[in-house]
This record gives C-alpha cells, structure tokens and sequence, in this order.
C-alpha cells in the first residue's frame, strides 16, 4: 500500500464523561468534539446520535468510563453509532479505563470486570483503544485489538522535577504501585521507598512499616489512583510520624470518591497533584489540588494515530525495573 495512504479526514467525538478534556484536545489538534446529540429517556436510558457524516472517516471517540457505569455504556453506543455510519476505522479514546481494578479473579466467585468490559467495547465495533495508565499493565492484553498503552509519568515528572525538591524520595504507596514509583523515583533522580500495608476489606488499608529512609527527607507518593484517599492519607501519616520533613503526593486518575476531598485535606500533605483524565469538578476541589492537563499528550497520540506514525516513538516508556 502507497506510504501516502491515509484514511477518510478526522472525525472527532465526545462523550459527556469529560467534556472539558475533550475541547481541549479538540482546540489542539483544530476538530470540534461536537456533533453528537446526547440526550437521557425519562427512565434514564440514553440515547445517541451522530450529527455529521462519517462515512470513511477516521473516528476517534473520547470517553473515559468511570462510575456510573452510564458512561460505559454511552462509550458502546457512541462506538455502535460509528460503526453503523459506516465510519472507516473508530478509535476509543479512553483517558481513564473504568473496571480496571478488576483484573483477576483472586478470591472465589467473583467477575474479572476489565477482561468483561473489553470484550464489550470490541462487540460494540472499536477497531483501536488509546488510553492512560492501566491498572495494571495486563489488560492491554484483555483486547483482541491494538492497544496504544500511554503514561501520565512525563506530565507528572515535568511538574515535580520544576520545583526542585530538595532530598527527594519517591515512594510507592503499596506493592501494586512500585514500579510506577520506580519509575517516577528514576526521572527525578530520586531515591526510593515503599510502604509495606495489608487490606483487610476493599477501600480500606492499614500501614504496617515504611522500606526506605525517609527522616528528614522530602517524599514523593506516586500512585495510578486516588479513590476514596484513605490509603493516600494513612501514608502520609505514617511517612510524617516517620520523620518527613515534607510530603507531596500524585496520582493519574482523581476517583476522589466518598470522604477523600476531606481525607485528603485533613493529611498533613502538601500538595496532591493530579491529572484530568478524570474531570474533577469544583466542589471537590480543594486548595492543596493541583491539575494538570493531559490534553497534549492525547492530542499528540490522536494526530500521529490519524497519520499511520509511530506513537511510542512520541512519548516517554517507564523501564519495566
């Protein structure tokens, strides 16, 4: 096939689960998110329509799907509409993978939601998903198509390595979130640590020792996401009655779920800086959260998708050790 070959122009799309995020991709790369009609029955059903042709066209849809699982299923219809419209290829632009928790089948009985949810969105006709940190890594292989795996870590890195933090350790708030740190701990030029916690039911952590020198030192908490906070805020307690001097936190993805905002305020953090892969609206804002936008890194990943390039070759890859 000729080098030139590109598919129909650029058809661009938005869910309702992050408007925001979706016009700033959109101003970035010069294609209104507009043109769908998304509207709820009076039972609650939703409904979807394209408003614009997109027969051939090279259609990327933005949505990430947390909770209600009504943005799940507004993603699928999207999809399904897409695809019905004879669009030419259709890519999910998934900044935040919703279910993503659920992952294995480690205790008796129980469903693996992400592998159930990828099935959907290939059933529903995405023939490309594009998304943000993971879970875990595994679930790129959950699709039976081609996954573009991106990571927050350039923008989050670019933000702490600007204030200058003096004696900086990066640490991990559990096992699951270690090799993200190390990561982190890496770019930074920092060295590394560990918390060492038990879970004795979902949503809840006990801190049971602390791997790593933290006195006196400046410490870094890095995780994929921050939910209800509570683990964030026993962390940096336990890193605080452990001789921090000062502790800044960051997470990809704000769930911010429950009682976090107060949790989170409550801590004797300095800063929690996360992304908008998830649009955290006003009133769970909070003067110690800082958002950074995530927009051009998506954008950048959209046009080099639309134009048949490289996008590892685009982004910054954590070392897997």
């Amino acid at each position: 096939m000729d080098d030139t070959y590109r598919r129909g122009p650029l058809l661009l799309l938005s869910g309702r689960a992050n408007r925001p995020l979706a016009v700033e991709i959109g101003e970035l790369i010069g294609k209104s998110p507009d043109g769908v009609t998304l509207r709820n029955f009076a039972d609650g059903e939703i409904f979807v329509r394209i408003d614009r042709n997109a027969r051939g066209r090279d259609v990327f849809i933005i949505q990430s799907t947390p909770a209600p699982a009504d943005n799940m299923m507004e993603l699928l219809l999207l999809i399904d509409a897409a695809k019905r419209a004879s669009a030419a290829r259709v890519t999910a632009v998934v900044p935040y993978f919703g279910y993503g928790r659920q992952d294995r089948k480690d205790q008796p009985r129980v469903a693996i939601g992400a592998k159930l949810v990828a099935n959907l969105m290939v059933a529903a006709g995405a023939d490309r998903v594009v998304s943000i940190d993971f879970h875990q890594h595994q679930i790129q292989g959950f699709f039976d198509i081609p996954v573009d795996h991106l990571y927050a870590a350039p923008v989050l890195t670019k933000y702490f390595r600007d204030l200058n933090l003096e004696d900086l350790v990066v640490v991990a708030p559990d096992v699951g979130s270690a090799k993200m740190a190390r990561g982190f701990a890496k770019r930074l030029s920092a060295t590394f640590a560990i918390i060492d916690k038990r879970r004795p039911q979902a949503n809840v952590a006990e801190v049971l020792n602390v791997v790593g020198d933290v006195n006196g030192r400046t410490c870094l908490l890095a995780d994929d996401m921050v939910d209800t906070g509570g683990t964030l805020a026993n962390a940096v307690r336990a890193l605080k009655d452990r001789g921090a001097r000062a502790v800044y936190a960051c997470a990809s993805h704000a769930l911010l779920s429950g009682e976090a905002v107060e949790k989170l305020v409550e801590a004797p953090l300095e800063e929690m800086v996360v992304t908008n892969t998830i649009h955290v609206p006003e009133e769970r804002r909070f003067p110690g959260l800082r958002v950074l936008s995530v927009a051009d890194l998506l954008a950048k990943a959209i046009d080099h998708i639309h134009s048949n390039e490289s996008v590892s070759q685009l982004f910054e890859i954590p070392p897997e050790s």
